[in-house]
């Protein structure tokens, strides 16, 4: 029997956008700016400015198909030294959450660890936040984060500050 929070099931959402966006932030993070340059965010602001509710669901669908991808990648490397990615990625990412202050209100990290541990369990995250109803606004940033904290995490682990952008591009343009 297959779960209502199968992966199969899930809309992939708009992935190039929600990794331009997730891109953009190791970029400026890794060029020294605490945010995006002012730029960088016009053009961000340009480019989601006309969306509409739909495009908004693609978005939030494809941020979730980023953690679920990103969950699966860690999921493997940690299996190969014998480590379980729940114990491992979700704690530390939890803390780490703890001290965005700014950014990750207290309250929406038990959703955020949420949709780590349905990722890491093989269930879509996306399918998995929707039981509880619709996202909300507070949550819009703390999931920004998510994506972001895991795409660091495995830059870090591969030593390669745009491994994390390059799996996923890479993953796209493969023929089915």
């Amino acid at each position: 029997m297959s779960s209502p929070c199968d992966p199969q099931r899930a809309p992939a959402g708009n992935v190039g956008a929600a990794l331009m966006m997730v891109d953009s932030r190791l970029k400026a993070i890794y060029g020294g700016e605490s945010v995006a340059d002012p730029e960088e965010q016009a053009l961000t602001a340009q480019f989601t400015a006309g969306w509409g509710p739909g495009e908004l669901d693609d978005m939030l669908d494809g941020a979730c198909t980023l953690i679920y991808m990103y969950m699966h990648w860690l999921r493997q490397a940690y299996e190969d030294h014998d480590q379980d990615v729940l114990a491992v990625v979700v704690p530390n990412l939890v803390a780490t959450m703890r001290t965005m202050t700014r950014s990750v209100p207290p309250e929406v990290i038990p959703t955020m660890a949420g949709l780590l541990v349905a990722a890491g369990s093989g269930l879509s995250p996306s399918l998995w936040r929707k039981q509880y109803g619709y996202w909300t606004s507070e949550e819009m940033n703390p999931l920004e984060a998510t994506v972001f904290l895991l795409a660091e995490l495995i830059n870090r682990i591969t030593d390669d500050r745009a491994f994390a952008t390059r799996l996923i591009s890479e993953a796209l343009s493969v023929d089915d």
